[in-house]
């Protein structure tokens, strides 16, 4: 019998292992449980991602677009009246108020990258991207530091499950561009170029 040609089946495999994480974590997912969760053929599951590490790496780049996602699709960010830190803020509790189970998921799997070696450079790359399209508002070394508070702020609320408080984000977020600022860079808080750049 001729095999049945499923141009879909990888991606239903990703599907099935994010659901997989979603519902019993990593420790969870095997191509086993990945296999059955998509409803393929177990061979199917290795055919396409030889290690298991393959299929979190593949879970993982398609997870990571979440937040990043969110800040392509605002155009506040080009507009260098905007308030970043209060937009970014902004942006914070959009992304927390939305598919909270999404969130989780995205974290897990970037925490994952800790004890797997093989996610590092996707995990990486959430932070790049952030980074980046931040930095067209600021220097690279305050995108940086916005990304790395924004980790910290999500993860303080997904972790310890007090509230999300928008204004204490919109706060430190502040602080570091007024730092930024302060030290000559380009940016300040109300997106304002400082006099004589």
């Amino acid at each position: 019998m001729p095999r049945r040609h499923d141009p879909e089946r990888r991606q239903r495999i990703i599907d099935a292992a994010i659901r997989v994480v979603g519902s019993k974590g990593i420790a969870g997912l095997s191509h086993r449980t990945a296999a059955a969760e998509a409803d393929v053929p177990l061979g199917s599951t290795t055919y396409h991602f030889a290690t298991l590490d393959e299929l979190l790496v593949a879970a993982l780049r398609q997870t990571n677009e979440g937040f990043a996602k969110l800040i392509a699709s605002c155009g506040d960010l080009d507009d260098p009246r905007t308030d970043l830190a209060a937009a970014l803020a902004g942006w914070i509790g959009q992304w927390l108020s939305g598919d909270r189970t999404g969130v989780e998921l995205e974290y897990e799997l970037y925490l994952a990258a800790l004890r797997r070696p093989a996610l590092r450079p996707v995990a990486a790359e959430w932070a790049e991207d952030v980074a980046e399209q931040l930095s067209r508002r600021t220097d690279p070394v305050t995108a940086r530091a916005l990304v790395a508070v924004v980790d910290g702020i999500c993860l303080q609320v997904l972790l310890t499950g007090v509230p999300y408080d928008e204004e204490y984000a919109r706060q430190v977020l502040g602080r570091v561009l007024t730092g930024a600022a302060g030290t000559g860079e380009r940016e300040t808080v109300a997106g304002v170029m400082p006099t004589g750049s």
